[in-house]
């Protein structure tokens, strides 16, 4: 049943979309130790207790519970189930927390660690002036590229949604140098050594060894974070942020609009010291 609500669904989930649900419906169904049609709602509720015993944070588990509901849904359209186990199950409220973002400070130097390799550079460079998500840079074709006006082509965004991006003169020089050095031929802005794809654990992996050598998280979604927190300081409007980001529902973006309250709260803080 699974590979049947995937098979529908795989244009309206991204990817990463897809393969999160694949592995929290597969968690799920080993943890009751049932088909998915002999699932009960007393069942998920004991799967959602003992996650919080494990100590997740309410995101992951809200995030799990959006798949699990989704997939009953289709149960439900398709006549595989009689009812729908998840219908009275509310989501976790989620902590609305400002999210976790590099200070300027933080930001020069993971720019400085990376310096002596051309890729990772070239990489944090992108993040940070792109804002895009880890799945679209790993994408990004070199034709997708256009360097007279500073734009990249995400095709296949979250839900599929394509939409342009723009870059930095200091992210040209950084993307065109690294090229310049990379000694092989690639479709693919950023490759592996055999002109490959980069994979997505590689470069998860390389932030992790990032974070232990500076001393403080980073990861390639704290880039995207960073990004859009810092335009949001310099007051950049919600709409234009929200295009850039590629959120679908401004209501993800609202978040950083309460960044640009605290900055100027830390800036009217510095001027009364």
């Amino acid at each position: 049943m699974q590979t049947a609500f995937f098979n529908d669904y795989k244009t309206r989930f991204s990817p990463a979309t897809i393969h999160s649900y694949t592995i929290t419906l597969q968690q799920l169904f080993t943890f009751c130790n049932k088909s998915f049609d002999e699932v009960k709602a007393t069942d998920i509720r004991s799967w959602l207790a003992a996650m919080e015993d494990e100590g997740l944070k309410q995101r992951t588990i809200h995030t799990k519970l959006a798949g699990v509901k989704s997939f009953y849904r289709y149960c439900i359209e398709e006549n595989k189930v009689i009812k729908d186990p998840t219908l009275t199950i509310q989501s976790p409220q989620i902590d609305d927390s400002l999210p976790y973002y590099l200070s300027k400070r933080q930001l020069v130097l993971l720019q400085e660690l990376t310096r002596g390799n051309l890729r990772d550079r070239a990489i944090v460079e992108t993040l940070y002036a792109t804002g895009v998500r880890i799945s679209e840079l790993l994408q990004i074709a070199t034709e997708d590229v256009k360097w007279e006006t500073r734009q990249i082509w995400i095709r296949k965004g979250k839900g599929n949604k394509e939409r342009f991006v723009l870059f930095t003169h200091e992210c040209t020089e950084r993307i065109k140098l690294y090229h310049l050095n990379r000694g092989i031929k690639s479709e693919f802005l950023f490759s592996n050594s055999r002109g490959g794809k980069l994979s997505r654990q590689f470069v998860q992996q390389r932030f992790r060894e990032f974070s232990t050598t500076l001393g403080f998280k980073v990861s390639p979604h704290t880039l995207r974070h960073t990004f859009a927190a810092h335009l949001a300081e310099k007051n950049m409007p919600q709409l234009y942020i929200q295009e850039l980001l590629g959120h679908v529902n401004i209501n993800s973006t609202r978040m950083y609009t309460r960044l640009m309250e605290t900055a100027r709260k830390k800036q009217y803080d510095r001027f009364q010291t």
